[in-house]
């Protein structure tokens, strides 16, 4: 979906961006602001117990919502990082580094409650289009 003045929304689908009132990504110019994500698989509305896995699902529906949006994980300059639990932070770290290793865009991880007890992660990311060559 898309505006007048080039703004375009991104959905995964998912029956809480409805619900809430949200996109899962929204695209103004060069930049891409991705909402907060949980660790779901939105093509089964399921998700792993372990934060590790919750944190794949969140990487791969970041990424995906960015590639529809003409975006790259390369492109991410902000992210922020919410765990509920202290003791995953190792966990969630190991899956950050995997994707986020080589970009290091600025981040920052609070550990605080999320709005269901199953959801132990959750990931925002703002990118910013590199010029492509």
């Amino acid at each position: 979906m898309s505006d007048d003045d080039g703004r375009r929304l991104i959905s995964t689908g998912s029956p809480f961006e409805r619900q809430a009132g949200y996109s899962r990504a929204v695209v103004d110019g060069d930049w891409c602001f991705v909402s907060g994500t949980t660790g779901y698989d939105y093509a089964t509305m399921t998700m792993p117990e372990e934060a590790a896995g919750q944190t794949r699902n969140i990487l791969a529906t970041i990424g995906k919502a960015l590639d529809d949006a003409g975006f790259a994980m390369a492109d991410i300059v902000r992210a922020r990082y919410i765990v509920t639990d202290r003791a995953d932070v190792p966990a969630v770290f190991a899956e950050l580094g995997k994707v986020f290793g080589e970009i290091r865009p600025a981040a920052t991880m609070i550990v605080a409650g999320l709005v269901a007890p199953e959801m132990k992660v959750e990931i925002e990311v703002t990118a910013l289009r590199r010029g492509r060559g």
